[in-house]
């Protein structure tokens, strides 16, 4: 079982995240609904599917209604990482008209943003199963929204990279050209580090680059932008060596190259695309106004 649980730890974050968006939406009012909807009127919707995928950030959409108005009662009949048809009940929302309508396009924005993360990424996980690779993201996610996005990752079955620039040193090209080259880079990573335990992780381009690599004694090797046939070389170079570090590639990668990359024998493959320029998982709102007599 993947894990969907948001941690506790990160709620401020995404508190933040929820009020800026409701701030950034309604501002001093919702002024449509203020002048259209009676303050005592009471109202239910139901959040139906209207494409097939995954869902995720049902508690995120739970907690953007009841931030607009805390009678909004929210009730789940599906839950994260469930997969949906067209025409599903994901979730049945009752309450005050206004509250309903007014965190509407907000909640659907989060919940179809995080649904179509958790859909491509099951999709990946799909392609690769059977061959031992994970399916990672990566930090190109949306500002503001990057543990939300990770989190719609693993609802999908995928496995989370670094989660920011603090908890994994990743030696990259321009690091390695700052540093004048690849063991002068990890030798000042590894003097540098002030937190025992971060692993480090160095990109390479090409098989001279990763000997030098392997030299070092680092946690994992990143092959960036090689073909399969180079990728499948590298691979058995790296679990000829002593140290067997692990191996992820990345760089071009799409779904339909995917299986291919995966049975070189890698460990881990990232793709960007996952959170940069996911499509949104087309959900909607049918809603039920109550009139007071």
């Amino acid at each position: 079982m993947y894990e969907y649980r948001i941690s506790d730890s990160a709620w401020p974050a995404i508190d933040r995240a929820i009020d800026a968006a409701l701030e950034e939406d309604v501002g001093p009012g919702d002024v449509t609904t203020l002048w259209t909807v009676r303050e005592d009127a009471m109202a239910r919707a139901d959040l139906i599917a209207k494409a097939e995928g995954v869902i995720a950030g049902l508690e995120v959409a739970a907690r953007v209604f009841l931030r607009v108005d805390a009678r909004v009662v929210f009730t789940p009949h599906l839950a994260d990482g469930q997969r949906v048809v067209p025409g599903d009940r994901i979730v049945e929302v009752a309450g005050p008209a206004r509250g309903i309508l007014t965190a509407e396009r907000t909640a659907l924005n989060f919940l179809q943003r995080l649904s179509g993360i958790a859909t491509a990424t099951s999709a990946c996980v799909a392609a690769v199963a059977g061959t031992g690779a994970k399916i990672l993201d990566t930090r190109k996610t949306a500002p503001g929204l990057r543990l939300l996005d990770k989190y719609a990752v693993r609802a999908g079955g995928g496995v989370n990279h670094r989660v920011g620039l603090f908890d994994m040193a990743l030696i990259k090209d321009n690091h390695i050209e700052a540093a004048d080259g690849i063991p002068s880079a990890v030798h000042r990573v590894r003097t540098g580090l002030a937190q025992e335990g971060l692993r480090i992780e160095v990109e390479v381009k090409n098989l001279d680059e990763l000997r030098e690599a392997l030299g070092c004694c680092v946690d994992r090797i990143m092959l960036d932008n090689m073909d399969p046939d180079t990728m499948r070389e590298a691979v058995r170079i790296v679990h000829a060596s002593p140290d067997r570090p692990e191996i992820e590639a990345s760089g071009g990668v799409t779904l339909e190259t995917l299986r291919a990359v995966a049975e070189t024998g890698v460990d881990f493959i990232s793709l960007g695309a996952l959170t940069h320029s996911v499509k949104a998982l087309d959900i909607s709102l049918l809603f039920r106004c109550e009139q007071p007599e």
